[in-house]
């Protein structure tokens, strides 16, 4: 099996890739994440994925282009301005199904599904959603209880742990929420 895995970020991708690793599947990432605001903290996310992909040797496909306008746009001009998340996982995963198709690869996956943070359930729906409308398989499996494990080993690899999902909207309610 070959699967195209989308990597929101170096420390949720820990875990999951060291699992595939362990079923033997074949793998590349792929960094598209436009969601992440600001520029300084995408290009943090981008260098430590680099490095975590330099040092454990795994390729990864870079859609490099910080295009934020492309999910504000997204999340304002539509009527899930409520449930931007649903439009921000939908996005990112719709590329990786798309290009998961385009490249021959068997299987498309997140490594969104790791975070306690991130709505699992969600996730899974709209990844099972693009699976078949694309016919590709979408690869998951509830890892939330590891994700603290794969913090523990970003610790370690000095890599860069951020401190919020990464959209404008969440960098805000993690200031606001400590008011």
């Amino acid at each position: 099996m070959k699967l195209l895995l989308h990597i929101c970020c170096a420390n949720c991708a820990i875990y999951p890739l060291e699992r595939i690793r362990n079923l033997g599947i074949e793998f590349m990432g792929l960094w598209f994440n436009p969601n992440i605001h600001p520029y300084q903290e995408y290009r943090m996310r981008l260098e430590s994925l680099q490095k975590l992909s330099e040092e454990w040797r795994f390729p990864v496909i870079y859609n490099d282009t910080y295009d934020l306008n492309l999910f504000l746009k997204g999340v304002i001009d539509t009527p899930r301005v409520p449930d931007r998340c649903t439009y921000c996982y939908r996005l990112r995963l719709e590329e990786t199904a798309k290009k998961a198709k385009e490249e021959g690869f068997d299987s498309f996956g997140t490594s969104l599904i790791v975070s306690p943070y991130q709505r699992y359930e969600l996730i899974v729906e709209i990844g099972k959603e693009l699976a078949e409308r694309y016919n590709i398989e979408f690869l998951f499996e509830d890892m939330r209880s590891h994700y603290r494990d794969g913090l523990k080993i970003s610790k370690e690899l000095g890599l860069y742990r951020q401190k919020y999902c990464g959209c404008i909207y969440s960098e805000a309610e993690r200031f606001m929420n400590k008011r």
